[in-house]
């Protein structure tokens, strides 16, 4: 049966991703907002609702090694596993605002989580809160950046004449996908963990791993769909505002209502996060000009295997 459910859930995040991905891109086009926002934002938040779930019920009940490692796990395999896999099907184009202000952010949270971890490993509840202020701040700049970039004909909306769906059916579109994701995704994490169990893989194992697998999905698959639709911009904006919110939003979360600690999740996992951002950025100024190509996406998976690996 957890087979079954486990195939069941994938198809289910399937669907709400591409629900999710459709509504997202016809709420942009109705409100005149450039898709990476709509990624940044409604796209990315939604699609780490499952993490957000995992890590504040693992947080509340005391895990917060749990809540830590799912979050810390989410964030490499977003980048190299979310990330490769949408290279493989299509090179991934970095703007100059990708390049000048959302890896860089993205960098700074992943910075951010390296320092609030590395003296006492946990996170205070004054640490969560500078989080989410931070995740204020990041919000507030980005969309005032991206406004004051569309004002002066900056490069970061796409042209896009595809028929905007019907009003009426955007928030349904958005809240059914929403809906399919987060079940779908809680779903697959109660049916592979229990798996993991029998087959006797550790706790802390199950969270960066597979659990961080699992509610990665929906932005895995969200971000091939828009791959798939030939909107790049969406599903990188998809996987940076999902690592973001994870940290920022999610673990500031949780931390303000109980300081975390971390437990088995080591040192190492927070350093192969902060790697994969970095390796993102060595990316898109040095080796692929402006481009993640197949090469490189198959060098994201191949990473993550070999981290995954690791761990095991």
């Amino acid at each position: 049966m957890n087979y079954l459910i486990l195939v069941g859930s994938l198809a289910l995040i399937i669907v709400g991703a591409m629900w999710l991905t459709d509504g997202s891109v016809a709420l942009a086009k109705r409100l005149r907002v450039p898709e990476f926002i709509v990624g940044l934002t409604i796209v990315a938040v939604g699609t780490s609702m499952p993490e957000f779930v995992v890590s504040f019920l693992s947080a509340i009940g005391g895990k917060g090694d749990m809540a830590i490692g799912n979050i810390v796990g989410s964030n490499i395999f977003n980048i190299f596993a979310s990330l490769g896999a949408c290279a493989l099907c299509s090179p991934i184009i970095f703007t100059k605002m990708n390049i000048r202000r959302d890896i860089p952010i993205c960098i700074i949270a992943t910075l951010a989580l390296l320092g609030v971890t590395a003296l006492n490993r946990d996170i205070a509840r004054w640490e969560g809160i500078l989080l989410l202020v931070g995740y204020a701040v990041m919000l507030w700049y980005t969309i005032r950046a991206d406004r004051k970039a569309m004002a002066a004909g900056g490069d970061t909306a796409e042209e896009d004449t595809t028929p905007t769906m019907p009003m009426w059916r955007v928030p349904i579109w958005i809240i059914l996908g929403l809906a399919g994701l987060i079940y779908g995704g809680q779903l697959f994490v109660d049916s592979a963990s229990e798996i993991a169990r029998q087959w006797g893989v550790s706790e802390a194992t199950i969270a960066i791993t597979l659990v961080a697998g699992g509610t990665s999905l929906p932005e895995l698959a969200s971000s091939l769909v828009s791959i798939l639709k030939g909107k790049t911009s969406l599903a990188l904006g998809n996987v940076l505002g999902s690592n973001i919110a994870n940290i920022l939003l999610i673990l500031g979360t949780c931390s303000t209502v109980t300081p975390l600690t971390m437990g088995g999740v080591q040192m190492f996992d927070i350093y192969v996060a902060v790697a994969a951002v970095f390796v993102v950025m060595v990316s898109a100024l040095i080796i692929g000009r402006d481009k993640l190509t197949r090469i490189e996406g198959l060098f994201f998976l191949l990473c993550y295997g070999a981290y995954v690996y690791t761990l095991i």
